[in-house]
């Protein structure tokens, strides 16, 4: 076998002659790997004593299972304690955007790799109060109890039967996919060993807080041994048990399902009906390279190039998101990111599928035929998502698309700040055969539902235009589509929950315009089937659609287009919808809220239980920010909130505690 190494900042190494080991960084040695740089071995890799492989760009080691990957001591024993092999965060301060060096290890075998990695690491939190911060933890034999050291934080075992989530939520939980379910570790001593595990730390009030710095210039390290790579997993039966009716049905934990399972994949009836939170898979990256999601629903060219076809994947969620609390303690989430698939594997939605190293993911299918996905193939130093046509690489080069008729259309809306920064954003595509309005079925639909937590969003739309008043207190729209013949010219709905707000955050839209998803020409509106999308304020004109464009927002309701709609359309379209004052459950503070119709200025608020008591009862709330229902955690039941606005309209409804 030829073995080689190429290496760029290298200032000290010294080569074994044994088989095992090409590539050895002695005592007292520095091995730099520049930022943008590719260091390759051709064999194993080691550090000897405080030996230091400096790692700011990436690192491929390419063997066979005689080599290894070790840190070792003076004395030649395994060394442990990290500190010799370092991934790098290149501007911690900026980490969202920050480079950061990678590992890519390939053909060792899992006993042979013995190297411990220092991994630096921080991300956005996801939750206000009690939450839990999703994880990947890319580390084979990590000690459960070595994280409550690196996060400086103790994490315990004991699980309250009542209310585990969001009561005694210090714990280490990891998602359990056939069972729809977190189970607890209950030996802080045992370690990990499923790569692909799904994990979820625990933060009770705050005490975990990933996205602050320990110090000046300083981020958090994790330590542990990389994994090999592994076969491919299963993606059948998940959430494989009966959820019960509404999901009242409870698992062996004691938590009803519909007390944390969400689906925002799944539209037709609404919650819980016979496909809601089945065949959802959650994962983590197992690697120290980045994974590239983007073609694993893809046959190229009749070929698999990555050894992937998920034939039947609708979507992908790829980013918790951060939440952001005000003065004036509203809350919203930023950087939740979703992509579906039409049946021929197109994205639309968020545009990357780049999940980072440590970065979980969700996958939604649309049945429970058997499908696999293998991680080991997906692996990429870039940033960026590989084109269609290109052949798998770990290096592989980014290249335009080409874009054709009959091709899916998609317009981006982004709220923008005053500084000009992004707090929300949705979609609407269309393409030939996608369908217009509502539909009874997730085989071939690529909607995605928008959360409480979203800023701006739209409407399922009626055949003729305009939005369905039958569905629109049901759920609304992240991602939305309509056919483009059959709506050509006619308008969905968007509406901005944050345009009344007193400090009114959401001051300007801006369009991203992609077909195929490849992003158009800056400054085009016109698309490869001739026409493009427009856009309408309430209290405007029809406007075109142009890529990047920035425009002020006017008002709280705008109408969006495929084709430039007729005058008669115009004419007769309503822009008001009715109260769209809801009571949902927030999962990023982890309570029921009513979320106010951006019209109402007060409203009373009254809740009672099965038995008809009352047991809260405010007047005159102010609806500038979401009301918070605390009720008793530790007792589950069932209760009526009735919410009546100043000018008399009455919302009423049930939530499951």
């Amino acid at each position: 076998m030829r073995k080689s190494l190429f290496a760029i900042g290298l200032l000290a190494i010294s080569y074994s002659v044994q088989a095992q080991i090409l590539c050895h960084v002695d005592t007292n040695a520095n091995m730099y790997v520049s930022e943008g740089t590719l260091v390759y071995s051709g064999g194993g890799v080691q550090t000897k004593g405080n030996g230091l492989l400096d790692v700011h760009g990436n690192i491929m080691v390419v063997g066979s299972g005689t080599d290894a990957f070790k840190t070792i001591d003076a004395g030649g024993s395994d060394k442990t304690d990290g500190g010799n092999i370092v991934l790098r965060l290149n501007t911690p301060g900026n980490y969202n955007s920050s480079t950061y060096g990678q590992l890519f290890i390939d053909g060792l075998s899992q006993s042979n790799i013995t190297g411990v990695v220092s991994k630096e690491y921080l991300t956005d939190k996801h939750g206000n109060g009690n939450y839990f911060q999703q994880i990947a933890l890319p580390f084979y034999g990590k000690a459960y109890s070595s994280l409550s050291t690196e996060l400086g934080k103790a994490f315990g075992t004991t699980r309250n039967i009542q209310n585990p989530g969001y009561i005694n939520n210090d714990l280490i939980l990891q998602w359990n996919n056939p069972q729809a379910k977190s189970d607890h570790v209950t030996d802080l001593s045992s370690t990990t060993s499923n790569g692909p595990a799904y994990y979820m730390l625990g933060s009770r009030n705050n005490n975990l807080n990933l996205n602050t710095p320990l110090g000046a210039n300083t981020v958090y390290t994790l330590n542990g041994r990389p994994y090999a790579t592994f076969a491919p997993v299963s993606l059948q039966n998940g959430g494989n048990v009966s959820f019960g009716p509404n999901g009242n049905g409870a698992n062996n934990h004691g938590e009803a399902y519909n007390s944390y399972l969400q689906d925002q994949f799944d539209l037709p009836n609404g919650a819980w009906n016979a496909t809601y939170g089945k065949n959802i898979y959650q994962f983590g990256n197992p690697f120290f390279t980045n994974l590239d999601l983007s073609k694993i629903g893809y046959i190229e060219g009749g070929t698999i190039t990555d050894g992937n076809n998920v034939a039947n994947i609708m979507g992908i969620e790829y980013s918790a998101g951060s939440v952001v609390t005000l003065a004036n303690g509203y809350t919203y989430t930023t950087g939740a990111l979703i992509q579906t698939f039409n049946s021929n594997g197109t994205p639309v939605g968020d545009m990357g599928l780049i999940i980072k190293p440590m970065q979980p993911f969700i996958i939604k299918l649309r049945d429970n035929s058997a499908q696999t996905l293998n991680f080991s193939t997906l692996r990429r130093f870039k940033d960026v998502v590989r084109a269609n046509g290109t052949d798998y690489g770990v290096t592989a080069a980014r290249v335009s698309n080409k874009v054709t008729n009959g091709t899916v259309k998609q317009l981006g809306v982004i709220g923008l700040d005053a500084n000009g920064n992004e707090i929300g954003r949705t979609y609407y595509v269309v393409s030939p055969t996608a369908t217009t309005g509502h539909q009874m079925s997730i085989a071939t639909t690529v909607q995605a539902a928008a959360t409480p937590s979203n800023l701006i969003g739209t409407f399922e739309e009626l055949p003729t235009g305009g939005y369905d008043p039958q569905q629109n207190l049901k759920y609304w729209l992240y991602i939305n589509e309509a056919n483009e013949d059959n709506f050509l010219g006619r308008d969905v709905l968007l509406w901005n929950y944050d345009f009344s707000k007193p400090d009114k955050k959401i001051v300007s839209y801006k369009f991203e315009i992609r077909e195929n998803a490849e992003m158009i020409a800056a400054g085009a509106h016109q698309l490869s089937s001739g026409t493009g999308f427009f856009f309408k304020a309430s209290n405007g004109s029809v406007q075109e659609a142009k890529q990047g464009d920035v425009v002020p927002v006017t008002s709280k309701s705008y109408n969006l287009y495929y084709g430039a709609p007729d005058r008669g359309t115009l004419a007769t379209r309503e822009t008001n919808i009715t109260s769209r004052t809801t009571v949902v459950y927030n999962p990023a503070i982890s309570n029921y809220i009513v979320r106010f119709d951006p019209d109402w200025k007060k409203a009373d608020i009254e809740v009672y239980d099965m038995s008809g008591k009352l047991i809260i009862s405010k007047k005159a709330v102010e609806t500038s920010k979401d009301f918070v229902i605390e009720l008793n955690d530790s007792v589950k039941s069932t209760y009526v909130v009735k919410v009546v606005s100043d000018k008399g309209v009455i919302v009423n409804t049930k939530i499951l505690k």
